[in-house]
C-alpha cells in the first residue's frame, strides 16, 4: 500500500485548503472548483476505534498525528499557533490507555485534529485532565480518544 485515503466533507473549500495547507505544511497537489487533494509522504496513519453510547450516520470522532518525540509536540504546537490556530493542549494526560502529551486544533468545519506523543502505557482508559484549555468558543472540548 502506498497511501491511506481519508476524504472529508467541507463547506468552504478555500478556508479548508488554507487550514490544511498550514497544518500539513504543504500545498495541495490538485485543486478544482469543488475538490482539493493533498499527498503526504509521512506520516503513516494511527487508526483508533472509539466506543460511544450512541452513533447514527457517518461520524468521525477525530483525526490525529502521533509523533515520535515530546519535542515534536512543542514544535508543531508553536508552528500552528504562529499560523493563528488556537491550540488546546493536554500535557501528562491519561487517554486511550496511555500517558500522553497532546494538543488539538479544529478545522473550519469543526473536525478536530490531535497531535500527540505517547510517553507510557496506562492501565486506565482516561483520567480527566483539569489542565486542558477550553475551546475558543468557550465550550469544553470532546477530548481523549
Amino acid at each position: 500500500m502506498k497511501y491511506v485515503h481519508v476524504g472529508i466533507n467541507v463547506t468552504n473549500l478555500e478556508k479548508s485548503i488554507e487550514f490544511y495547507q498550514k497544518v500539513f505544511g504543504v500545498a495541495p497537489v490538485k485543486v478544482k472548483f469543488n475538490y482539493a487533494k493533498f499527498l503526504l509522504e509521512t506520516p503513516g496513519l494511527n487508526f483508533t476505534l472509539n466506543v460511544r453510547d450512541e452513533v447514527s450516520g457517518n461520524q468521525v470522532s477525530h483525526f490525529g498525528f502521533q509523533v515520535e518525540t515530546a519535542e515534536e509536540i512543542k514544535i508543531h504546537k508553536e508552528r500552528l499557533e504562529k499560523e493563528g490556530f488556537f491550540a488546546r493542549e493536554e500535557m501528562d494526560t491519561v487517554c486511550c490507555y496511555a500517558v500522553q502529551d497532546k494538543f488539538w486544533v479544529t478545522d473550519p468545519d469543526g473536525n478536530e485534529w490531535e497531535f500527540f506523543y505517547t510517553k507510557a502505557d496506562s492501565e486506565v482508559h482516561k483520567i480527566q485532565n483539569t489542565s486542558s484549555f477550553p475551546t475558543s468558543t468557550g465550550s469544553q472540548p470532546n477530548s481523549c480518544c
